[in-house]
């Protein structure tokens, strides 16, 4: 069943008139009226509808019932990512939705090459943003990870987190492995903090270590940022439940 994001009120007996992206979208897939589609707005659950009146520009769905399946994970994750460069923040993000994040806050760290002006973040976040719904589409998710503006390193590790949550820094250098830490851990809130290329500075770390960060190790390679915080949600999945 095809699925689609639309984030608009929805209620089981209403008719709604789709977007004309959306109603665009449908033409291409060469749906017809009768057809049956799943939209969510995000707010959990999904709705099965009927395709109504598809037009050549537009189209509207009577909304049929509403599922409360769900695919989170059972503990949240939030993806403290240093800005890599050209478009594996893009890759990073679509696979991060995939895996189960549910928060992604980009970082600007003193080896990023990527800088962003306040005209070009501004850009990049809408553009991440849809990123993040058509992921949610395809891998079934009926909630979006939630999308932090661009924030500098060194002010944003120095902020208390929202609640007591490990902060985790993935660091060659650490002596206790990621999974070994879960293990011994229940499931619970984290932070993964990820470098950009070339990682995290040693005063980058070493000021994430004095605010509380916990180093742990993924093993003897060095893995590249767009393959660091993939792999460390895929562990946390795999000792905690989800995957």
């Amino acid at each position: 069943m095809p699925r689609f994001y639309l984030p608009l009120p929805l209620a089981v007996g209403q008719r709604v008139t789709l977007p004309d992206t959306l109603a665009h979208h449908i033409q291409v897939l060469r749906l017809t009226e009768g057809d049956t589609i799943a939209l969510f707005n995000g707010a959990g659950g999904q709705y099965t509808a009927t395709l109504r009146e598809v037009a050549r520009r537009s189209a509207s769905v009577d909304i049929d019932a509403h599922l409360t399946v769900e695919t989170e994970l059972p503990f949240a994750v939030t993806l403290a990512q240093a800005l890599p460069e050209a478009s594996k923040m893009d890759w990073i993000i679509e696979k991060a939705m995939e895996l189960g994040v549910s928060a992604i806050e980009p970082l600007a760290t003193q080896r990023c090459v990527v800088r962003l002006s306040a005209e070009r973040a501004e850009k990049k976040l809408a553009h991440w943003q849809g990123i993040i719904a058509s992921a949610a589409e395809q891998c079934g998710r009926n909630r979006l990870a939630t999308l932090a503006p661009p924030q500098d390193y060194k002010q944003w590790i120095a902020r208390a987190p929202e609640a007591a949550q490990p902060r985790i820094i993935l660091s060659p250098r650490a002596t206790l492995s990621l999974a070994g830490w879960a293990r011994a851990q229940p499931p619970q809130t984290v932070t993964l903090v990820i470098g950009p290329e070339g990682g995290l500075s040693e005063a980058e770390e070493e000021l994430a270590l004095r605010h509380g960060g916990v180093a742990l190790s993924m093993g003897p390679r060095i893995l590249r940022t767009e393959t660091a915080g993939l792999s460390a949600l895929a562990i946390l999945s795999a000792c905690w439940g989800g995957m």
